[in-house]
């Protein structure tokens, strides 16, 4: 089990929001840094976090997402309008791996040609996919368009083995607890540490110590985790150096 931190870009600006408010008018913001990415990014490669992810919430954020690739080259991973034309731009920049979620869901399904060309144009080994889902009728479906519009999309064991097979990770929020420090999404957290067989980082709702664990035994230390509003940098309860000392131990 690894700490993957993030760095989440608003209007340029390093921010934690409620992200299932990002389609809405008024968007929930609990924090918003008066430091620059580069500030996290630095931060994370001291203490030897990797796979880390920085996501582009929206548009006017390449210049603060450039400044955390460039502190930490080959350190974090770089998610928010990434395409088969820009995904390559993203790596030369120093990025580990892009992260995809509309881009291959889209019309509420999976687009398999955008998939391939994405992998032509820079290798599974570059890859994480943005599995972020919502429960329905008793089943997980991927969620996009800032996690405003179901796809058709089942997370599943059979669907997950299938998409190992097209990148290197998955990133996987619980998207109804996150942003909302009200604790994680147990079942979710269970069947992802049942049915994936590649690195796969859980988000949504860890806000303790305890939490974090719960989430190990829950997950058999089998997922890494990323934790967002609760930790005291992003002015949470949570302190920083404690999670990364739990993870680390």
């Amino acid at each position: 089990m690894e700490f993957r931190p993030c760095i989440d870009l608003h209007e340029g600006k390093v921010k934690q929001i409620v992200g299932s408010t990002l389609g809405q008018k008024n968007v929930i913001e609990n924090f918003i840094s008066e430091k620059d990415a580069s500030y996290y990014a630095e931060l994370f490669k001291q203490d030897g976090l990797t796979g880390g992810h920085v996501i582009m919430l929206g548009p006017s954020n390449e210049e603060q997402a450039k400044l955390a690739l460039t502190a930490y080259p080959g350190g974090l991973q770089i998610g928010g309008g990434i395409t088969a034309d820009n995904a390559k731009k993203w790596i030369d920049a120093g990025a580990s791996h892009v992260i995809v979620t509309s881009y291959i869901f889209h019309d509420g399904k999976l687009d398999m040609e955008r998939l391939k060309k994405l992998v032509e144009a820079i290798g599974k080994e570059h890859i994480v996919l943005d599995l972020s889902c919502r429960k329905r009728d008793g089943k997980w479906y991927v969620v996009t368009d800032k996690w405003t519009k179901f796809s058709d999309f089942e997370v599943n064991r059979e669907n997950l083995s299938f998409l190992e097979q097209y990148c290197d990770e998955f990133l996987i929020h619980a998207v109804d607890v996150e942003g909302k420090k009200s604790g994680m999404q147990e079942e979710l957290v269970q069947d992802l540490a049942k049915w994936t067989t590649i690195p796969t980082t859980y988000a949504g709702g860890i806000r303790s110590l305890e939490d974090l664990e719960r989430f190990k035994t829950l997950s058999g230390g089998k997922l890494h985790v990323t934790i967002g509003s609760a930790l005291d940098i992003f002015g949470g309860n949570l302190p920083y150096q404690k999670v990364v000392q739990y993870c680390n131990s």
